[in-house]
């Protein structure tokens, strides 16, 4: 399987994927953690120390037992009939009810064994051809079976994972379309690329993957926080994740402008580096804050209590307790946000180093906003000669870009296209296309920078030249 080391071990904390036939799901192993599986909670102890691409069974308890042979069902060796056009789905074929399958499952049966016996219990399994009886007990196996494989995440799986569980998040991006994204991009190790892309952190993990944790990769986000959440699945090692940067879209004027700051203010790291914050002015409003609420309180605790005096002072000596105790947690969270801040802005200035020379070797845009407004500017930070991918779910906003990209110049060998994924089946006898397919994958707009000042004249310039012969010849002709 592609993405898969061989002999590589399953380790506790490390990303998997859960696979049981086309169903995919993404977790992380953890001792006595549960994790669930489309309607099983199941244990990943038993996970730990074995190898990528191992079979369990999922027994009692949601406990994983290592198969050392994946023993498939298989019925005897009956004869197989012409063919089925005398058998009938009235649903009255199998003797097995619903109240005995249960049974047996209560009993702890396996699911081979059962598949065993319904097919002993179906009136028209012997009459059905070979290739329907196959179909039959691979049906009932992906049924009764409780067989999971453990495998290593990559870009491949991940991609069909969310393709087929949560389009949406990923802007419909089919994993064919993903794959061309990267061989259009030149993506390789040592080269760097900006990554724009609103599809849960799937495009900016392919490129990691892709690049093998040399270069660097210097993603652009919209908000407060970049979107992650895909990547993490990948667990890159610390190596991978050291040449990973980030950079505000908001920021990039400023940046190609010359106006960006590179510069922290030393108060700030000052405050942080000694525990305090700086000015203290926080303080003094929470020491106000107290004072007015201690009497208060107190007064109020002294009319109902029969006390009266002793209760007001134990009351108002509990609130000053905790109101210091509200006061340092208060201080703590100012610190640790303050200190958010610092390290966002060293990584910030961190990434601006590598873009201010605008020599990237590549930008990959994958985002449900408009490309445009979005392209233009990053086209800026990118070194002549080199790739731009641009993805977007519709053709419309596309065709918007490549106009606006022929107007301004500066790019060349534009190309908009489409790709059609359709699978097959492929068995002995039996290989066709399959009847259901994805209704697409979305659109590439792709192309190659240019230093502005060597485009050729554009076709608009050339027309008045072509037409100065035949306007001459004219003239002649009236002359004579």
């Amino acid at each position: 399987m592609a993405g898969q080391s061989v002999g590589e071990h399953i380790r506790d904390g490390a990303y998997v994927v859960l696979k049981r036939g086309e169903v995919f799901k993404a977790a992380q192993v953890q001792r006595r953690k549960k994790a669930i599986f489309g309607k099983q909670w199941i244990f990943l102890d038993n996970a730990i120390g074995q190898c990528f691409g191992t079979s369990f069974e999922i027994t009692g308890g949601g406990k994983l037992m290592p198969l050392t042979k994946m023993e498939e069902a298989t019925a005897e060796k009956l004869e197989a009939g012409a063919d089925n056009r005398n058998i009938v789905d009235d649903g009255k074929s199998q003797k097995l009810t619903r109240d005995d399958i249960e049974a047996l499952k209560e009993k702890g049966i396996k699911g081979e064994e059962i598949v065993q016996q319904l097919i002993e219990n179906s009136a028209t399994f012997r009459d059905k051809t070979g290739f329907a009886q196959e179909k039959y007990i691979k049906k009932k196996k992906k049924k009764y079976e409780s067989v999971i494989t453990i495998v290593k995440p990559c870009t491949r799986i991940l991609a069909m994972m969310y393709y087929a569980r949560e389009p949406g998040k990923i802007c419909n991006l089919r994993y064919d379309t993903l794959a061309q994204m990267l061989t259009l991009g030149n993506i390789h190790a040592g080269s760097k690329v900006i990554v724009m892309e609103t599809c849960a952190g799937l495009v900016l993990g392919a490129v990691m993957e892709r690049m093998g944790g040399f270069g660097s990769v210097i993603q652009m986000y919209q908000g407060g926080e970049p979107g992650r959440a895909a990547t993490d699945c990948f667990g890159f090692p610390e190596t991978f994740l050291g040449t990973l940067h980030e950079f505000p879209l908001g920021k990039v004027q400023s940046l190609l402008s010359g106006v960006f700051s590179s510069e922290i203010s030393p108060e700030e790291t000052d405050s942080v580096q000694t525990g305090q914050k700086p000015n203290g002015s926080i303080d003094e409003t929470h020491n106000v804050t107290i004072e007015t609420e201690i009497p208060t309180s107190g007064r109020i605790l002294e009319a109902n209590h029969p006390d009266g005096q002793d209760a007001m002072e134990v009351t108002s000596g509990e609130l000053k307790i905790s109101n210091e105790n509200e006061l340092k947690e208060r201080k703590y969270q100012v610190f640790e946000k303050k200190k958010r801040q610092i390290e966002r802005r060293k990584r910030e200035i961190e990434a601006a180093n590598l873009l201010k020379d605008r020599n990237a070797d590549g930008l990959i845009l994958a985002s449900r906003f408009h490309p445009t407004p979005l392209l233009l500017p990053l086209l800026d930070l990118v070194a002549p000669s080199r790739p731009f991918v641009v993805y977007c779910q519709y053709k419309e906003p596309l065709l918007d870009c490549y106009t606006k990209l022929r107007e301004k110049g500066g790019v060349i060998n534009l190309k908009l296209s489409e790709t059609w994924l359709r699978n097959y089946q492929v068995l002995p006898n039996r290989s066709h296309p399959k009847l259901t397919m994805s209704g697409g994958g979305g659109y590439l707009l792709t192309g190659l920078t240019v230093v502005r000042e060597n485009v050729m004249p554009s076709v608009k310039s050339l027309e008045p030249q072509k037409t100065e012969e035949p306007v001459t010849k004219k003239l002649k002709l009236e002359e004579l």
